[in-house]
């Protein structure tokens, strides 16, 4: 992860060209985490850039469809950024980190293998930390409209009418 000192301002072209040469997840600044492509990028208020980027690989590590975007999984940890859940997610963050660590990789985000990092995970799957991401997850990842399309859902059929007359019996696999 590559961190850039703060400036009070930064045009559109400086963001993309420091991002575009960076492999993952950025941290830009402080309080701001962005795509290596400058696809998307948001702000963190109560946790850190690193703790945010960890969610989001965490979710993407828990939760893998090589189709849906960064951005959306972004959405689903966005409300983790809660003075609430900072004290759960930094020392969420940490033990994950510290598993890290023990394991060869400078951080979680580090570990260059998903299999190392589903590894990780697995070892930290019983504590509340993960039981609250990886629960909060279901409804955050999945509950957005804007992916539905990318699952083959058309949304909820009851405003129109129902599946019966909507295909239902379609049957192409037969």
């Amino acid at each position: 992860m590559t961190i850039i000192p703060n400036k009070n301002t930064m045009t559109r072209r400086e963001l993309l060209s420091r991002t575009a040469s960076v492999g993952a997840l950025v941290a830009i600044g402080a309080g701001f985490v962005s795509a290596p492509n400058g696809a998307w990028a948001t702000e963190v208020t109560a946790i850190s850039e690193h703790e945010l980027a960890t969610l989001i690989q965490m979710a993407r590590d828990i939760y893998p469809h090589d189709k849906v975007g960064d951005e959306y999984y972004v959405i689903a940890v966005k409300g983790y950024d809660t003075d609430g859940n900072k004290a759960m997610v930094s020392d969420g963050v940490a033990a994950l980190d510290k598993l890290a660590v023990a394991a060869g990789a400078a951080n979680y985000i580090e570990t260059k293998w998903e299999d190392n990092r589903v590894a990780l995970l697995k070892q930290m799957e019983d504590s509340g930390f993960f039981q609250a991401v990886r629960g909060g997850l279901v409804t955050g990842l999945y509950n957005q409209p804007a992916v539905w399309p990318i699952f083959g859902y058309e949304a909820e059929s009851f405003s129109k009418g129902g599946y019966i007359n909507r295909g239902f019996d379609d049957i192409n696999w037969l």
